[in-house]
């Protein structure tokens, strides 16, 4: 349930960057037609960051056959067990991340950077608008 709500939220937040800008908004000027705020610099944003997390699990190695030798999960699973007097607390971050890889949350984690994609170019884009005003 939790995934199809952000699928559907990531799916509204792309629609709502395909319906243009409000009346008004936007002055016309040859710079701010130019600026690359349409729907494909922001599609490559969020394209950027879901591949950017989905790959992160396994790359950081939590992986689906568990946590992989001389990674780094190896070396915060060592740190937890250290910290918690010998063993992994249920719940902790490596046993959620490893849950997360082991189970495809790859897909999750890719929305996840869907959506910080979509975030960090709102930002940007909300950035050149302020530098422009001034």
């Amino acid at each position: 349930m939790q995934q199809k709500a952000v699928s559907l939220f990531l799916c509204y937040l792309l629609l709502y960057t395909c319906g243009g800008v409000e009346a008004g908004t936007r002055k016309n000027s040859k710079k701010s037609k130019d600026s690359g705020s349409g729907f494909w610099s922001t599609l490559t944003y969020m394209a950027v960051g879901g591949g950017l997390l989905a790959a992160g699990l396994p790359a950081l190695g939590f992986t689906g056959a568990g946590i992989a030798a001389n990674s780094v999960a190896a070396s915060l699973m060592s740190w937890s067990a250290v910290a918690n007097g010998g063993g992994v607390p249920a719940g902790g971050l490596v046993a959620t991340l490893q849950s997360l890889g082991a189970s495809g949350g790859s897909t999750l984690m890719a929305k996840v950077g869907a959506f910080l994609g979509y975030a960090v170019h709102n930002q940007m884009q909300n950035n050149g608008a302020d530098e422009e005003e001034e």
